[in-house]
């Protein structure tokens, strides 16, 4: 029994706030998930550095198997997911799932009222996480054509659908979590 509990400690990523030496790991790790979008290195370093509490890294045997970066819309009631991404080492475990709610219970995320995210149509995985968090925290899902193939990237990458989730109150969210 204590050693299944060890076992299960030992799988259980720990969640924090990267910090700008997480940079090269996080643009690693992205690299690694394919099918994402790839930003520079020096974005994902901005990002770890400067966005770092809207943004988070799990780590699991000193590596980082997990990370979601987002930030406040502003002007919006609005907590904007930019990209997750899950090593396959990691996977199956609800780790996805699992970093949203640290970032949506964050005092940084507290007056955020929707969830944001965009999402091309093929993405099965990315649509699978946000509608499992959506029924997770009760909160109603919607969709539609935000940044479109023509208009928006010269017919070079296909459309991203803007993902809206309505948010419940931060206590609600507390005891989803």
């Amino acid at each position: 029994m204590q050693n299944e509990l060890d076992m299960k400690k030992a799988r259980t990523p720990k969640l924090r706030k990267p910090n700008a030496e997480d940079g090269a790991a996080i643009w690693r790790l992205i690299r690694d998930c394919k099918p994402l979008d790839e930003n520079s290195l020096y974005a994902n370093l901005i990002q770890a550095d400067h966005f770092r509490d809207t943004c988070v890294v799990a780590e699991m045997d000193g590596d980082i198997v997990g990370w979601i970066s987002g930030h406040m819309i502003p002007s919006q009631d609005a907590f904007f997911v930019w990209q997750v991404a899950v090593s396959p080492k990691a996977r199956g475990l609800g780790l996805g799932k699992t970093m949203l709610m640290e970032l949506v219970n964050r005092d940084e995320t507290e007056d955020a009222k929707t969830l944001k995210t965009t999402i091309t149509r093929d993405n099965d995985a990315s649509w699978g996480l946000f509608r499992s968090f959506a029924n997770h925290v009760g909160g109603d899902l919607s969709d539609a054509p935000h940044f479109t193939k023509d208009a928006h990237f010269d017919g070079a990458h296909d459309t991203e659908h803007m993902v809206t989730i309505t948010l419940p109150e931060t206590a609600a969210l507390k005891r989803a979590a």
